[in-house]
């Protein structure tokens, strides 16, 4: 009890240490269970792991083949809530860049982590492929985090986000065929047997996945499970899935749950967002308690397989030359920069289905006889620990060795994604900065979505948009909903996070008119409160420029469009297309010379006027 106990204590505790320090949670989580496990026999006075996760006869807290069911079902479900976060739209709007590293990068990986595990370690070709076909994942439980505190270009964060979420399923997969190679070959190489199992894992991995999806999304649209029920029910269902798909083709339940929940995540489900939190918190408790057990799994003796100069040069084959020249392939003929790749090739770690299914298949193989399948499960924990402590250390200092870094945050984020947010965001988007709209409502999203823009379906007071690494190029915060109390939560929340460079609202109709009471943080003016800027867009749907050419012609026009509900100041634009947000100060600006521009919603100035005469249609 108090094992068990203890496991969920500190993997809960790890989480907390790598949000608190902005680590991926895998790194305070192996480091647990090596400290509880192998490291912790050097210092107990009987010489014992603190925790055993196998019983060994003695102690230990799985018996038999035990651990290895419950790590097969963990994975099970952190597949599935990987599955559910693809989302078509998204991967066809990343490129081809992703495309080729899914496919050519992890024929790079497979071949060449293969061969040089081969010819360093001197491993079977079975053992090093399958070696190999574990290291191809860069999870995006680790990736993550690594990113989310980096401020890079989208193409950037968006490439590596996408390979690490697409490339878990694939190189489980290849595991898993692998694996089935040398199991089912029993010595006699790739047999017509192999390949028969390697069809049948495809077949019912599919067909059971796409089936029970469809099955599950049916019995939730037509509300035959019960709300309360709904998380529970779609948790046994998944389980139900991997074990069927497992007793009909050994093996195919990883394949089954990532297409049952890719099917799903693309589906319009009513609590599909629900459904993905609930597997999200379990997730999180299922990481935190598998890599404890794994690590403490490993004994001293694995430990002292790899202590050695061969361990090191692994590592540097992969990491420094077969990572890259998949990058570098992948990514020829792209718009990438020489330096954007060269970071891309940099950022590479492996997260938990490299750990779990290696602990797995290594434990079977060894159990079989399988030569040289002991060094599966040191050799792919020492490359998933390697690769997490160098990423986390090293990324942003070498974001900013290579130039990738951005200085400054040039993004804008708008809360509220109506008719005006909409035609703002078009402007913004069209002189090429970087915007994200988000808004509660669905209607408003999938209008902007249609214009061509990025928007986000969240509640600002539930969601948690630190996590999006799509924002982390984020630097300007406009909040333009018609609710007062949510535009000043929204400052007050993500100022720090969004607003680096700059966090502003809408006036208040208390603020509105009275110069004495005008927030520093007010947008565009303090005559203009939300509902005067939707009567302008609806009778007058466009935004308009017009020529500068001093700082009396500036103050003159603003001082128009305050006596007239119609025109509304947004941004002033400067002769090298930069943007400055016009705030209820807008005479802030003191050095408009020729070649500026004033950028307004409304109906348009006549320019046939004098500047001291200009009057509006």
């Amino acid at each position: 009890m108090l094992e068990l106990a203890g496991i969920i204590i500190l993997g809960i505790i790890a989480q907390w240490v790598a949000w608190r320090f902005k680590l991926p949670a895998i790194l305070p989580l192996i480091l647990i269970g090596l400290l509880v496990g192998p490291i912790a026999t050097l210092y107990t006075e009987d010489g014992r792991k603190l925790i055993e996760p196998i019983w060994n006869g003695q102690n230990g807290l799985f018996p038999g083949e035990g651990l290895y069911y419950f790590v097969s079902l963990a994975i099970s479900i952190i597949l599935f809530e990987g599955g559910l976060t693809l989302k078509r739209s998204e991967i066809r709007n990343v490129g081809p860049v992703i495309t080729k590293l899914i496919t050519l990068g992890s024929l790079v990986t497979f071949f060449g982590a293969g061969l040089a595990a081969h010819y360093i370690f001197g491993l079977s070709w079975q053992i090093s492929f399958l070696f190999s076909a574990l290291i191809i994942v860069t999870g995006p439980t680790v990736i993550t985090p690594i990113l989310r505190n980096i401020p890079l270009k989208k193409d950037v964060s968006a490439v590596l986000k996408w390979e690490g979420i697409l490339i878990d399923p694939i190189g489980a997969l290849a595991a898993v065929l692998v694996f089935e190679f040398i199991s089912v070959g029993e010595g006699q190489g790739y047999t017509m047997t192999a390949l028969v199992e390697f069809g049948k894992i495809l077949l019912f991995g599919f067909t059971f996945g796409f089936t029970f999806a469809h099955a599950l999304a049916f019995a939730i649209k037509r509300n035959f499970i019960p709300h309360y029920l709904l998380n529970v029910v779609s948790l046994s269902v998944v389980l139900l899935v991997f074990v069927e798909s497992d007793l009909f083709a050994h093996e195919s339940g990883l394949l089954a749950v990532v297409v049952m929940g890719m099917v799903m995540g693309n589906m319009d489900l009513p609590n599909i967002k629900e459904l993905l939190y609930f597997k999200e918190s379990l997730s999180v408790l299922l990481i935190s308690i598998l890599f404890i057990l794994l690590a403490a799994n490993i004994n001293i003796s694995d430990m002292e397989l790899i202590y050695n100069w061969e361990t090191l040069a692994l590592f540097a084959v992969i990491v420094f030359l077969i990572r890259p020249i998949g990058v570098f392939l992948c990514a020829a003929g792209s718009n990438l920069k020489f330096n954007e790749k060269l970071f891309i090739g940099w950022v590479g770690p492996r997260g938990i289905v490299a750990a779990g299914i290696a602990s797995l298949f290594g434990s079977k193989l060894l159990a079989k006889g399988e030569s040289g399948a002991e060094y599966i499960t040191p050799l792919v924990f020492m490359i998933v620990l390697g690769t997490v402590l160098l990423n986390a250390t090293t990324a942003r200092l070498f974001a900013k060795a290579v130039g990738v870094f951005l200085r400054k945050s040039e993004g804008i984020l708008i809360i509220g994604a109506s008719k005006v947010s909409r035609l703002i965001a078009e402007y913004l988007h069209k002189n090429s900065r970087h915007v994200v709209l988000i808004d509660n409502n669905r209607t408003n999203v999938d209008k902007a979505k249609n214009l061509g823009l990025e928007a986000l379906n969240v509640n600002i007071y539930s969601d948690n948009l630190s996590d999006n690494i799509e924002l982390n190029d984020v630097g300007y915060l406009m909040a333009l909903t018609g609710n007062s109390d949510i535009n000043q939560f929204a400052i007050n929340r993500f100022r720090n996070q969004f607003g680096e460079n700059g966090s502003f609202r809408l006036v208040n109709s208390d603020e509105m008119g009275d110069p004495e009471n005008n927030p520093k943080e007010g947008l565009f003016s303090h005559t203009d409160d939300f509902i005067k800027l939707t009567e302008a867009a609806r009778k007058y749907p466009s935004i308009h420029e017009i020529e500068l050419k001093d700082q009396e012609q500036y103050e003159g026009l603003i001082e128009i469009t305050k006596a007239d509900e119609d025109i509304i100041p947004i941004f002033l634009k400067k002769p090298d297309g930069d943007l400055e947000i016009i705030t209820s100060f807008s005479k802030d600006f003191s050095d408009v010379t020729e070649g500026y521009k004033l950028v307004y919603l409304g109906k348009m100035f006549d320019v046939d006027k004098t500047p001291s005469e200009v009057t509006v249609d």
